[in-house]
């Protein structure tokens, strides 16, 4: 069984200047190959794969262009991951599961260091510190979280990725199957929402989050630092000095770093609460999990709404419930979007068409009267038609 661990690592500076400079060209041929894709398709109507851009690019496009030769100072690992990674874009694109594949911008897309074991002598983990090709040894924030290489476990390969100032590892091991827990013989619900996080069928309400005094303090701190970074890009432009204009660059990173690191924290909470409410929903050992396809895109679209859907992360939580299930033998089964469990009445089954998004109680002609997202839950669970995702 394949697992993956993150953590954060504390890098020599030369170490990260090594990362940087990967991460940065990787980058640059990310965007290289988007552009010339654009441009092949835009003359020739045609596609050129990955494995086509890579012998192209090394065979003949830095012969004569030599000035690019710093390409091949990075590791090669990294630099054809990062080509394939635009070509999964491409033909994503072309089956119609996902939009135009768009250019990596500098400090603002997660680009990403790759690596993998190449032989016997890389790619090892101890309690204190891992060992990274072309890195060399670096050392571990956490110690003992990744499972060292002495208790038999093999890493296969991974990244090494920047943000807010920081560097994290990501490595995926191949480990032993665990033992599948015994599951109970009944199942739950769960609807997702904007008052509350997560309503379950078992009587369980995971609150908003984004409505504790914590977040609300660090959304407001967070609107302080933009605006001051609003201000000095204003305050760049009115000069016209070089030595004021630098100056003033160099404030404006430092500010750009404030911001970055108030979002970690807020995307940190977030993940955080959504580790310990799926921690919690699987410790009741059902034996599926039903949830909603939701329409998360058109959801979006309503732009009174938009900021605190954005904000649940549902994609994460789907995704992380998938894995968790996938761990502990659970079957997750996924409805179709256009099942009205939040219409339908869960005790005779009827339908009612008028319920508004304001009806925070559910009241049925048939006298039956229950809160609208567990009445949802319910019906959820009890959902005969649905995907095994």
């Amino acid at each position: 069984m394949l697992k993956s661990f993150k953590t954060e690592i504390n890098p020599t500076p030369e170490q990260k200047n090594k990362i940087n400079r990967t991460i940065g060209t990787c980058r640059f041929v990310y965007n290289f190959y988007i552009a010339h894709n654009k441009e092949i398709y835009g003359a020739e109507k045609k596609f050129m794969l990955g494995m086509d851009f890579q012998k192209w690019l090394n065979n003949t496009w830095l012969k004569e262009h030599p000035e690019y030769l710093w390409i091949k100072k990075v590791s090669s690992k990294s630099v054809k991951q990062s080509i394939m990674n635009a070509d999964r874009a491409f033909k994503s694109f072309f089956k119609k599961k996902s939009s135009f594949p768009k250019f990596k911008k500098k400090n603002r897309s997660d680009v990403k260091m790759y690596f993998v074991k190449n032989n016997q002598k890389e790619c090892f983990c101890e309690r204190h510190r891992i060992n990274i090709p072309t890195l060399g040894w670096i050392r571990l924030k956490e110690k003992g979280y990744i499972p060292t290489t002495k208790q038999g476990y093999v890493i296969k390969s991974g990244t090494v990725s920047q943000k807010a100032g920081r560097y994290y590892v990501s490595v995926l091991l191949d480990m032993p199957e665990s033992e599948r827990l015994q599951l109970n013989d009944f199942g739950l619900g769960i609807d997702l929402g904007v008052k509350d996080f997560a309503i379950v069928s078992n009587g369980e309400t995971y609150k908003n989050i984004n409505k504790t005094a914590g977040l609300r303090k660090l959304e407001k701190q967070l609107k302080r630092e933009q605006r001051c970074l609003s201000r000095r890009y204003e305050d760049l432009k009115k000069r016209n000095k070089i030595r004021k204009g630098e100056a003033t660059r160099q404030n404006i990173r430092k500010q750009v770093l404030k911001v970055q690191k108030i979002y970690r924290r807020i995307s940190n909470i977030h993940t955080d609460y959504i580790n310990k409410t799926i921690a919690e929903i699987v410790k009741n050992k059902p034996s599926y999990i039903t949830i909603e396809d939701l329409n998360v895109k058109g959801m979006m679209k309503n732009r009174h709404l938009s900021k605190a859907v954005a904000s649940q992360k549902f994609y994460e939580f789907r995704i992380k419930l998938e894995a968790k299930c996938r761990e502990s033998g659970i079957e997750l089964r996924v409805v179709d979007r256009w099942y009205p469990s939040s219409k339908l009445c869960h005790h005779c089954g009827s339908i009612r068409r008028d319920l508004k998004l304001s009806d925070r109680i559910y009241k049925c002609s048939c006298e039956y009267t229950e809160d609208r997202d567990f009445n949802a839950a319910l019906n959820l669970r009890d959902a005969l038609t649905y995907e095994i995702a």
